[in-house]
């Protein structure tokens, strides 16, 4: 960063009143923001970074993507732009400390604070990545704790812009991050998404919980290397007394492999909620003797926990990795445990003239403790170690380092311990016990999960029954048609049968009502045996009957019930009026009638007449005979033969 910024207007506009931070790709300042009049956060990037074009165009994209976000517990970007070669981002200022500052003031928190500081964290990452938005860089120092206790996480756009810089020319080859927090896929293939997040924050609330992160070392690729091929220990390991609960949080998000963590901030915050609600309300942190005055970010770099972790320090800034390094990881070998040691140049002097007192007054105090117990038989007593989340095999070893035995007593299902691994112990971590006790394990059988059972075919009645049986339970019951399921039985369910569930899971029930109806077709006018052949052919029953019909011809169909159109079961009848033809009519008398007269008369009910005459001329031109007699039943349009005389 150039010398003199302080003092300087930035883009005519944010005059820079002095530095807050300065991490490994940019400087922190508080501005005056001479147009709004306020006091911000101005972030500048080094020099380095800020002479790339394709990484400032990246930085800058992303930086309007994290504008967008509103979540009340991330800190709000205001502007960006560049002014005479400087890069910057103006951010919302929050006067406070960070969280590392927090950890260096009062050392591990309880499973309540680290909790109630973690959940604002876990909820502004879940906003993020409902937006499409990956930090990619959550550690103490990117999160913000006010004066007034407001909880915010910083350095969004900054973060997702740095790591899509892997993957341009000017950075081809780096892996750009903070060590101490890094995923193992981001650090084995440059990859991440939410769950690289998740993976952060499990870190983080390690680091709550014990004071430290898990893995250290002297060099960023010893740190990458136990990343990617050593689990996370559960906090308790570390600080006997953590809950279950708590540990069970930490290893789940922690885990190597991405799809055995939460899926997502938002999996992972409604997890954090249900076990903070079995917590006690977190103490309030007490303010250190300085804080009345003023608070004020303290760089990482000044932060010395103790000598052990001295040069792991500089591996919670955000640095650089080459890629070549990281390609060795598998084949690295860890630090042995001489090279771990910190150097004896690392302890202060006045930690070296406490260095016997302490240790004398601690071996007078075990030496009276000790030969109490002995005089008055009580014998030797040990605390459990926290082993929750290993192996049998590594609880076994550890207890016995502890003058402890170890047995598998009984198994449980976990949804964040893995199967063959502890997933509590009886007596808990952290109680004191005699030398020599026997502490039994539960070992996880993994998730608790059931099979949907196959119950198509099956009832109603009996498909709920398996289902309970299976540890499930019937969900919602909606009824269907199907042309093969007999009406009652199931169809099918949602999900199906075979799907992994958790316990008490509601399955969806399909339960069949028969065959779809289905439209009766038209067969008006077509024969008796052709409409009969139709409809049978459609699934229905036929019945008929006959009727006269003076426009129909004789073995049609007149008529059909239902109507055509109307939707019907297969197996419904339908009913056919078949036409007889024409009704049949009595034959009037017509002698003695005249010609015409007798003419008429037939021809109204429906007779034909042929005339015939008695002699070779006709006379009287009056019906001497009728043929069909009168009183006949004859058809309709039957011939009558009138003779005349």
């Amino acid at each position: 960063m150039r010398d003199g910024i302080v003092g300087r207007v930035i883009d005519g506009r944010y005059r820079v009143l002095g530095q807050l931070d300065r991490g490994g790709m940019a400087s922190v300042y508080t501005a005056h923001d001479e147009r709004l009049d306020r006091v911000v956060a101005l972030k500048i990037m080094h020099a380095s970074l800020a002479d790339d074009p394709g990484f400032v165009s990246r930085f800058v994209r992303e930086a309007k993507s994290a504008a967008r976000l509103t979540d009340p517990h991330v800190v709000s970007v205001f502007d960006q732009g560049s002014d005479d070669g400087l890069v910057y981002l103006v951010m919302e200022f929050v006067p406070g400390r960070t969280v590392r500052t927090v950890l260096h003031e009062h050392g591990p928190l309880s499973p309540s604070q680290a909790l109630a500081i973690l959940e604002p964290v876990v909820q502004a990452l879940a906003a993020a990545h409902r937006a499409g938005l990956i930090h990619r860089d959550v550690k103490p120092e990117n999160v913000l704790i006010s004066d007034d206790g407001r909880v915010k996480v910083a350095d969004f756009g900054l973060a997702r812009a740095i790591t899509a810089g892997t993957s341009s020319t000017a950075t081809q080859g780096v892996l750009i991050g903070t060590v101490a927090y890094l995923a193992p896929e981001q650090a084995e293939q440059g990859l991440s998404d939410a769950r690289s997040d998740v993976y952060s924050a499990g870190i983080l609330l390690y680091e709550l919980l014990t004071g430290s992160v898990p893995f250290t070392g002297e060099t960023p690729l010893s740190v990458v290397y136990q990343h990617v091929n050593k689990d996370v220990p559960a906090p308790s390991t570390r600080r006997p007394g953590i809950p279950t609960a708590v540990d069970e949080l930490v290893v789940q998000a922690t885990q190597r492999e991405p799809g055995r963590r939460f899926h997502d901030a938002t999996d992972f915050l409604e997890a954090l909620k249900a076990v903070r609600r079995t917590l006690p309300a977190p103490q309030p942190l007490s303010v250190s003797p300085t804080d009345h005055q003023e608070t004020v970010v303290i760089a990482a770099a000044g932060i010395r926990r103790d000598p052990a972790e001295a040069a792991a320090v500089d591996l919670r800034q955000t640095g650089v990795l080459s890629r070549d390094d990281l390609n060795s990881i598998h084949a690295h070998e860890e630090p042995s445990d001489e090279a771990k040691k910190p150097k004896g140049g690392g302890r202060s002097r006045s930690r070296r003239r406490r260095g016997p007192i302490a240790l004398a007054i601690l071996l007078v105090m075990a030496v009276a403790v000790g030969g109490g117990a002995y005089w008055f038989g009580i014998g030797k007593t040990v605390t459990v170690p926290g082993v929750i989340g290993v192996t049998v095999a590594q609880a076994t070893t550890t207890l016995a380092q502890s003058d402890l035995s170890a047995a598998t007593s009984t198994e449980a299902f976990s949804e964040t311990v893995a199967a063959g691994r502890v997933v509590s112990t009886d007596p808990s971590g952290g109680n004191e016990v005699r030398s020599g006790t026997t502490v039994n394990l539960t070992v996880s059988k993994g998730p608790e999960r059931y099979q949907v059972p196959d119950v198509v075919g099956k009832t109603e009645a009996q498909a709920r029954t398996d289902l309970t049986n299976s540890g499930l339970s019937a969900g919602t019951v909606s009824q269907v048609y199907d042309e093969k399921v007999a009406v009652g039985s199931v169809v099918r369910t949602n999900p199906k049968n075979g799907t992994p569930l958790r316990p008490n899971t509601a399955v969806a029930l399909f339960v069949s009502k028969g065959p779809e109806p289905i439209p009766v077709p038209n067969v008006v006018g077509t024969t008796n045996a052709a409409a009969t052949k139709t409809l049978k052919g459609r699934g229905f029953t036929v019945t008929s009957s006959e009727a006269y019909s003076d426009t129909v011809p004789a073995g049609t169909v007149i008529s059909m019930s239902p109507k055509p159109g109307v939707k019907q079961n297969r197996g419904d009848t339908v009913d056919l009026v078949i036409s007889k033809g024409p009704p049949p009519v009595t034959i009037p008398r017509v002698v003695g009638l005249s010609r015409s007269a007798a003419i008429a008369k037939l021809n109204a009910v429906g007779l034909k007449v042929r005339i015939a005459k008695l002699g070779p001329t006709i006379v009287l031109n009056q019906v001497y005979s009728q043929y069909p007699g009168d009183g006949q039943v004859v058809p309709k349009g039957t011939t009558v033969t009138i003779t005349l005389v």
